[in-house]
């Protein structure tokens, strides 16, 4: 598998190794294994745009990868040293013997959308209907949507509905030219289509809400080995602050997003507001123990609808999951 797209040195970074004041230590590096055009990249544009990775004492350098697997195996291999992916994920590898960690980046997961005349008004309306899922059956979004039709609705939609397991923009596609009646896709293409004029029914998180949870659980984040962690805390810390500060200046100041425009892929002004919009919402405001606690009440329900092809052998979210820093 050819997983290297290209690699490339934040320039900023690279600078701060040549203009060192007398006596200073030199960067700490950090390698990032990020998709080409994954939203971390517009975190990590800020953070360099700002002088927050030279503040920090970091030396940034992204290896840009071809998919969410090679990230995984560019980690595991020891490649890079922080990938960005779901703490089910971290907690599959623990259970089968790989000491990975976690710390929260994004509550931003995904999204159903209906066209805008669609008589789809709650999820009980998608029984009988053509649903696009992006993924496959047992991704999370849809397994919360059976789980949240089934409990307040008595309804399994993996026999009421048709559902269609593809890529996200196939999926769009297929919505836009009405082949298909709702689809459930990642929060950056549901941003798209809303921009085109598509009709957002409920996000996941809503619906792990409505099935009890209290908070809202970080389910992206950035993930490393634990013995990496535990030899680099310093770095690890300031990594860590310097990405809060990044989300700080996404959330506040509509400039910056002036400044990453060509990262969003974006072809209008609406498109890019959507964008913007959405990603704010997902900023996580707060990880505490009360966070933690959904977070394992919601690997219990998980895991009791994919079960192994989604958890492997983890019965619980094994210790060391989430590696120890708190805020909020």
């Amino acid at each position: 598998m050819a997983i290297n797209v290209c690699r490339r040195t934040f320039l900023a970074g690279a600078a701060s190794l040549t203009v060192l004041p007398a006596g200073a230590a030199p960067a700490s590096p950090v390698r990032l294994g990020l998709l080409p055009f994954g939203t971390v990249q517009w975190e990590m544009a800020t953070a360099s745009a700002r002088g927050l990775d030279r503040a920090a004492g970091l030396s940034l350098s992204v290896q840009e990868l071809a998919g969410t697997q090679a990230t995984q195996v560019a980690l595991l291999g020891g490649g890079v040293d922080i990938i960005a992916s779901d703490w089910l994920w971290v907690a599959r590898q623990r259970a089968a013997g790989i000491d990975l960690s976690f710390i929260p980046y994004s509550c931003a997961v995904g999204a159903i959308i209906v066209p805008p005349d669609s008589t789809i008004r709650t999820t009980a309306d998608l029984a009988g209907k053509r649903i696009g899922v992006a993924g496959g059956p047992v991704d999370k979004g849809w397994l919360l949507l059976r789980a949240q039709t089934a409990q307040r609705h008595g309804i399994d939609l993996a026999e009421a509905a048709n559902p269609i397991f593809a890529a996200p923009p196939l999926l769009s596609q297929q919505l836009q030219s009405g082949r298909l009646d709702a689809i459930l896709t990642y929060w950056h293409y549901a941003a798209r289509l809303e921009a085109a004029g598509m009709r957002q029914l409920a996000g996941v998180a809503d619906l792990a809400r409505d099935l009890g949870l209290a908070t809202e659980v970080p389910t992206l984040g950035y993930v490393f080995r634990a013995d990496w962690a535990a030899r680099n805390q310093a770095t690890l810390t300031a990594f860590t602050t310097m990405t809060r500060q990044a989300k700080e200046v996404l959330a506040r100041d509509d400039d910056a997003w002036t400044a990453i425009r060509p990262l969003l892929g974006a072809d209008d002004d609406t498109t890019a507001r959507h964008l913007r919009d959405r990603f704010r919402q997902g900023i996580p405001q707060r990880w505490t123990e009360a966070e933690r606690a959904d977070a394992a009440r919601l690997f219990a329900l998980l895991a009791g609808l994919g079960g192994r092809d989604l958890v492997g052998d983890a019965s619980a979210i094994p210790d060391g999951t989430f590696w120890p820093v708190s805020w909020g």
